[in-house]
């Protein structure tokens, strides 16, 4: 067994560093940890950030971003598009993955271009503080990560965001969620309920029911019904 193959599976280093978030008292050192973690596994390039809801402005979810543009001379950006297609890597998948970078996703994101040919990221989906979503990146030319890595990596991050709410550096809150209230309804939606079943359910009139459905849909971007609890399970609104 080489060396980092022993760091891979030491169960003291990964206690410790669960103990290290426990005691965090500040963000910047919850994302310290975190940056150090991806840093291990060759990434340059550093995004810690919400996720935002549909049409809503990612201003205030970002939380470290480290992020050289390769293109300008390695100049640190400062901006970050919320319609970026790198920030909907962290909707495709529930656990975190390794992404190779290529020439299409180059042309659709400003993040991706800005590392270049030959680049991959590691995505992490921090999923465990529900209904709040967000993602962690880590790009680079020599990033590398095996199954344990990630699944260390995995349970970092959501530490990591747990300990960040407790300390009110994160709102379990994103501007656009739906309502408590909108959330059942399409629970009961997604369930085969019908307006007039979620009704009685919830001793409210059909019209409620329908008003409630099309807050939803507005605030989630969608075009009808089956759209509105496809993007309700995909922006972690519901659970079924």
């Amino acid at each position: 067994m080489t060396e980092r193959q022993e760091r891979m599976v030491d169960p003291t280093e990964m206690q410790s560093k669960a103990q290290a978030i426990a005691d965090a008292q500040t963000g910047k050192h919850v994302f310290d940890i975190i940056e150090t973690q991806l840093r291990r596994l060759g990434a340059t390039h550093i995004l810690a950030a919400g996720l935002p809801m549909p049409n809503r402005p990612i201003s205030g979810l970002v939380h470290r971003f480290r992020w050289a543009d390769n293109r300008a001379g390695g100049i640190e950006r400062s901006e970050l598009d919320a319609n970026d297609s790198a920030l909907m890597l962290g909707l495709m998948r529930s656990r975190p993955f390794i992404w190779d970078v290529n020439d299409g996703d180059m042309s659709h994101s400003e993040l991706l271009a800005s590392l270049g040919r030959e680049t991959r990221v590691v995505v992490v989906p921090v999923t465990e503080a529900h209904p709040f979503q967000a993602l962690v990146l880590g790009g680079g030319s020599h990033l590398e990560a095996g199954k344990i890595e990630l699944s260390n990596l995995e349970l970092i991050c959501n530490a990591a965001f747990r300990r960040l709410i407790d300390l009110g550096v994160i709102s379990a809150q994103r501007p656009g969620d739906l309502s408590a209230r909108e959330r059942r309804v399409l629970e009961l939606t997604a369930l085969g309920k019908t307006a007039s079943d979620i009704a009685g359910l919830l001793d409210i009139s059909q019209r409620t029911v329908h008003a409630h459905l099309q807050n939803a849909s507005a605030k989630l971007n969608a075009s009808n019904k089956t759209h509105t609890v496809v993007e309700a399970l995909r922006y972690g609104q519901i659970k079924l």
